[in-house]
């Protein structure tokens, strides 16, 4: 088993650091394990384990200290290229030695990971099953009937089973968060070329993503930081700031999908654990805000129905040309649809996206995220195989429109079902959202208590996020309209804003309702002493960020120096005196939100 206290790579990390374990011995234990468990369906190659452990050892030897994954090891998809192995994209025909590492795993050695092997999948990453491949099907090791998910069906096994504590998958439909709730672990999906896809054998590829597997979401953030970042060599990365994890929001809006638009397919059991999870949400402290799910099921249509097939076809037509059979059946039949679409059904295909691209921007303006199930229900190996393309379908029914919308996601494990079917939740927000996501999402898995993959380990507790500023970071203090939650929340959020804190004035200040739209407060100082204590939050803003937004404040604001209850200054909003005049002293309700609260329950 191996002490459960280091099964994480936070755990692994720590020790490795504290010399209680060396990298050496971590990497060793892997292929034990890996051994021991016995499935060759898992990985369709592995490394040589006295190269990895030498390498492992040549870490040891240098300062590693500041490596942010010292000696983890990692399994790594089998479409997405790592040196001395070869990528077959789980097609023997297909295999070809590559002659670099792609830039996700060069950037993973080079944040100290050992790459142990190269997992199953379903071929050409097309499928939510892990039950396409010519190198057998991975046995799901919560319920040994059910299909592992796919595509990246090694992946979420080897993270499960405890192998690796860090896995690669890719996700173009949902082939990241799907084997993450069939595996009870979790998936992160991020913002479409955050991770570069240099080194990816594609699906789609104005849509693919290189996506995590682990058993915390704080992994998942410590591996998405060491390859996020844009690459030359990939022409669909995009450079945008990761942002680090923040405190929990006072106020979060989490949209939830109208009465009567959720699809279970008659599982009453998934039903009930969303359900559940909604409870959760709510219980944390979450506003639960409807909205509707149909424009998103139409994106979705356009996935399948649509000419993303053509990308596919694309990367095996000479492959379909040459030697058919060397593709699985069902991975022919779906591809090869990809041939009759013409520019033309391509063209309108567009045309209808980007309007739904607009729907969801509306959808998203007031709400932090959206929680849905991670799929409607689970489907046993049998079923899969002797229905394979509609139940296939159903698995993608939360998942297929991610992608085509440019959204992030985060897949979680909400329940383990009484039938001890796991059962997970996705949150989603637009591009660029990861860190928020993931933010909120570690204290709802937290709050679960589940058990983590399928070996039983206790969740560790919550690291508090991080409250001192990193880089160039600028504090701010906020104290009415930006409030998270609030009207203008979404200025910070649009400039990477990051909340470090809840926090209290010193009572040297006067707060006042003024007479603007939105409603805002002006906060005054008075003589030490004789005002109110008043409530506020702390926001990092890196210091372009915070010039740009200091510069779009509208008078009577202004930015002063505030004092903290603990004796801090910081910067922060302050009205000028003229414009408090005449408006209403709410100093007594201690903060805007209290005072926001009364106000709509009159």
């Amino acid at each position: 088993m191996g002490h459960p206290l280091t099964e994480t790579v936070a755990a692994i990390v720590a020790a490795h650091r504290a010399g209680t374990m060396t990298p050496a011995q971590t990497v060793a234990r892997s292929y034990q394990r890996i051994r021991d468990y016995n499935d060759p369906a898992v990985f369709i190659s592995l490394r040589d384990e006295k190269a990895a452990i030498a390498e492992a050892e040549a870490l040891s030897a240098k300062d590693g200290g500041a490596l942010p994954l010292l000696g983890v090891p990692v399994a790594v998809k089998d479409n997405i290229d790592a040196l001395g192995l070869a990528t077959t994209a789980a097609c023997p025909a297909f295999s070809y030695s590559p002659a670099q590492d792609s830039t996700a795993v060069a950037r993973l050695r080079a944040a100290g990971a050992i790459i142990i092997g190269k997992t199953n999948l379903d071929q050409f990453a097309t499928g939510l099953v892990g039950v396409r491949s010519p190198y057998g099907i991975p046995v799901n090791p919560i319920r040994a009937d059910l299909v592992p998910g796919g595509s990246s069906s090694g992946s979420g096994v080897a993270v499960s089973a405890g192998l690796v504590p860090l896995a690669l998958g890719t996700d173009t439909a949902g082939s990241g968060r799907v084997p993450a709730m069939l595996n009870n672990i979790v998936g992160l999906k991020p913002s479409l070329g955050l991770i570069s896809t240099a080194g990816l054998v594609p699906a789609c590829r104005t849509l693919d993503c290189i996506s995590i597997f682990s058993l915390t979401v704080d992994d998942a953030m410590t591996a998405l930081a060491a390859m996020a970042g844009p690459d030359g060599a990939d022409p669909f990365s995009r450079s945008r700031p990761l942002g680090e994890i923040s405190a929990f929001p006072g106020q979060l809006r989490l949209g939830v999908p109208r009465k009567g638009q959720l699809i279970f397919f008659g599982d009453t059991a998934s039903e009930k654990a969303y359900g559940e999870a909604l409870e959760r949400w709510t219980s944390l402290g979450a506003t639960l805000v409807e909205f509707d799910l149909e424009p998103f099921y139409e994106t979705a249509r356009l996935l399948y129905e649509g000419p993303w097939v053509a990308e596919r076809y694309l990367v095996i037509r000479n492959l379909l040309a040459s030697s058919p059979d060397s593709i699985h059946p069902v991975t022919r039949e779906i591809t090869a649809a990809g041939a009759r679409l013409t520019a033309a059904d391509t063209f309108s295909s567009l045309y209808r996206l980007q309007g739904l691209r607009r729907i969801a921007e509306r959808t998203f303006a007031n709400l932090d995220a959206i929680v849905l199930p991670t799929a409607p229900t689970a489907y046993s190996t049998a079923q899969v195989l002797a229905n394979p393309i509609e139940l296939n379908s159903r698995l993608g029914t939360y998942t297929n429109f991610v992608n085509l919308l440019d959204l992030c996601g985060l897949a979680l494990p909400a329940a383990m079902r009484p039938d001890g079917i796991p059962f997970g939740i996705t949150l989603l927000a637009p591009a660029g959202h990861d860190a928020q996501l993931a933010s909120i999402g570690r204290a709802f898995h937290a709050d679960t208590k589940l058990k983590m993959g399928a070996k039983g380990l206790t969740q560790p507790p919550l690291a508090a996020p991080s409250t001192s500023l990193v880089g160039d970071e600028i504090a701010i203090a906020v104290v009415g309209a930006h409030l998270s939650g609030m009207a203008l929340n979404g200025e910070l959020q649009a400039l990477n804003g990051r909340l470090l804190e809840a926090a209290t004035t010193a009572p040297d200040y006067k707060l006042y309702a003024l007479d603007t739209t939105p409603p805002k407060p002006g906060m005054l100082r008075v003589n030490a002493g004789t005002g109110t204590a008043i409530k506020l939050e702390l926001w990092a803003l890196s210091a372009a960020a915070f010039g740009k937004f200091v510069a779009a404040i509208p008078p009577p604001m202004s930015i002063g120096t505030l004092r903290l209850a603990d004796g801090r200054d910081v910067k922060g909003f302050m009205v000028e005196p003229i414009a408090a005049e005449g408006a209403r002293d709410i100093s007594t309700f201690g903060g805007w939100r209290a005072f926001v609260a009364e106000k709509a329950a009159v």
